[in-house]
């Protein structure tokens, strides 16, 4: 069974080299699990084309994003607003894994679906203020193997790994403040990527 697993991952490795932490655990699931997992996001979710609204204009993705969460949770981000629907039965499994793996604990997930290596997401940090300030976001992946990028806003330098079929990777403390990440289009890539990003949104008082 250990062939399915990454190889020894320091799971204890700032992939960052100042500014903020990012762990990666690799594989928390075998292949037989991932696949399945795939399989039930894909045919479950209730996946819908991105929207952002960019100088007034309403932008309309090929990627699909569905919003899940303890509540209904208001989040807005490129100036549109998604209410959080009930988790599936699935994505509190998966949220539990993730949340063992980590030490940290979540109470929404935004999801991402990229059909091909043709999608993919530009520079950007997830520091909306409906969100945990320097929280834990854990980025769940499903699907096709992606280069995933990060960039620090002063000095420009950039860091790159590779997220494979049932990983995972933690961003948290002051990454949002100061690095952007993407994920590069890869046109040779030309089967689906999902992926889950879990996180905090902080609740009114």
């Amino acid at each position: 069974m250990l062939e399915l697993f990454s190889e020894a991952v320091d799971k204890n490795k700032n992939w960052l080299p100042k500014d903020g932490t990012v762990h990666y655990y690799g594989k928390l699931l075998t292949l037989a699990q991932a696949n399945h997992y795939l399989q039930v996001l894909l045919s479950t979710i209730e996946w819908k084309n991105d929207e952002a609204v960019i100088y007034g204009k309403k932008l309309v993705t090929k990627r699909k994003v569905a919003w899940y969460g303890d509540k209904p949770f208001a989040y807005t981000y490129s100036g549109v607003t998604k209410l959080a629907l009930p988790w599936t039965a699935e994505l509190l499994e998966l949220k539990m894994m993730v949340e063992k793996a980590s030490g940290e604990t979540y109470n929404s997930c935004l999801l991402n679906l990229y059909h091909t290596g043709e999608e993919g997401m530009a520079w950007h940090s997830d520091g909306e203020t409906d969100l945990k300030k320097n929280g834990a976001i854990g980025s769940f992946s499903f699907g096709a193997e992606r280069k995933f990028a990060f960039k620090h806003k002063q000095t420009q330098e950039k860091v790159e790994l590779k997220l494979e079929h049932g990983s995972l990777l933690v961003m948290k403390d002051v990454t949002q403040t100061h690095w952007l990440h993407r994920l590069p289009p890869a046109k040779q890539v030309r089967t689906a990527r999902v992926n889950l990003t879990f996180r905090t949104i902080m609740q009114p008082l």
